[in-house]
């Protein structure tokens, strides 16, 4: 639903498909992607980068790598992965988030990703809280012991499409901006 320049996830209007995610129409390879978030108490929701949606005659359309949106006090995830590595802000079971900066259900945070490269950063409420490069030896390792070990070439793709996830909980968005970064 969009309402007053919010854009939110509502589970009692979901999709006769049963997915409601939202997929931008550009590919983005260095960007910074700027968005307010809101989620209710035990919510858990997404935002994706580097999605494919072609390959594998679209197999792989929601699969790519992605900041974490979660209620880390309410939703069993939280404690679910390796060392937090499911937790807000973080990349979702991969690398948990470090100087998390919540500000909790019901609440407007702001998550900031910022990739040039293969070099990429996940900000809340303006502290950085997840850095790392991806395509080496170091990134193929962590893929390695997470649940994406069978997407092969996970998180490797030069450019891609952004996508908000619908995980059946109430989320919200709002003043989402990418600008591509040129330098």
């Amino acid at each position: 639903e969009i309402k007053n320049g919010t854009l939110s996830i509502n589970p009692a209007t979901k999709a006769p498909n049963g997915g409601g995610d939202i997929v931008t129409t550009d590919k983005y390879k260095n960007f910074e992607l700027i968005v307010d978030f809101m989620y209710t108490k035990g919510a858990n929701s997404g935002i994706k980068y580097f999605i494919d949606t072609e390959s594998n005659n679209g197999s792989l359309a929601s699969i790519g790598c992605e900041y974490q949106v979660l209620d880390d006090k309410n939703h069993p995830d939280a404690k679910a992965g390796i060392n937090g590595n499911r937790t807000l802000a973080g990349l979702y079971d991969l690398i948990a988030p470090k100087n998390e900066r919540d500000n909790g259900s019901d609440k407007w945070n702001r998550a900031i990703i910022i990739v040039r490269g293969n070099k990429v950063q996940h900000w809340l409420n303006g502290q950085l809280t997840v850095e790392y490069e991806r395509g080496n030896e170091s990134w193929r390792k962590l893929v390695a012991t997470s649940k994406f070990k069978t997407s092969a070439g996970f998180g490797e793709v030069k450019e891609g499409r952004i996508l908000l996830q619908d995980h059946g909980n109430n989320v919200s968005f709002k003043n989402i901006r990418i600008r591509e970064i040129t330098d």
